[in-house]
């Protein structure tokens, strides 16, 4: 089990950087993923999870702010089902997305009646999840919006 919080990179524009918490349990991907969103928006990871116990722990946190959350589907133990539904619970005004292999309509419904605003595929929406979080550091991160 991976949990761990890293240091705010601060951006030099003038968009509100988002601090953001990152569910995925791949190295591979959380290090590639971190370094194209620090690349190429105003983001700023503060930790990240590999499982959903972990991942439900650090959110549950009051003393852990993040205002963007991306989770994966499938993780290494759990289910980023399990850490939408759970973080929704514990601050239900954080932006939740999620990063997917496996963004079929039906996983899209699910995450979307779960809370998530918006689900991306990885493999074909990378640049959708980037203008995401632009959009969102431009506005100021409002709360999002509860069902």
């Amino acid at each position: 089990m991976f949990a761990g919080t890293l240091q705010p990179n601060p951006t030099t524009n003038d968009m509100t950087v988002l601090t953001t918490y990152l569910v995925e349990d791949s190295p591979v991907i959380q290090q590639s993923l971190i370094a194209t969103l620090q690349e190429l928006t105003p983001v700023a990871v503060v930790g990240m999870a590999a499982d959903e116990q972990a991942a439900l722990q650090w959110l549950a946190d009051p003393a852990h702010e993040a205002e963007l959350v991306i989770v994966d589907i499938f993780l290494r133990s759990g289910s980023g089902v399990g850490v939408l539904r759970g973080a929704q619970q514990n601050k239900p005004s954080r932006h939740m997305v999620v990063l997917s292999n496996y963004a079929t309509p039906d996983v899209r419904a699910t995450c979307m009646a779960l809370g998530a605003q918006q689900v991306f595929d990885k493999s074909t929406e990378i640049d959708a999840l980037i203008l995401y979080c632009q959009t969102l550091a431009a506005s100021g991160t409002q709360p999002a919006p509860t069902a």
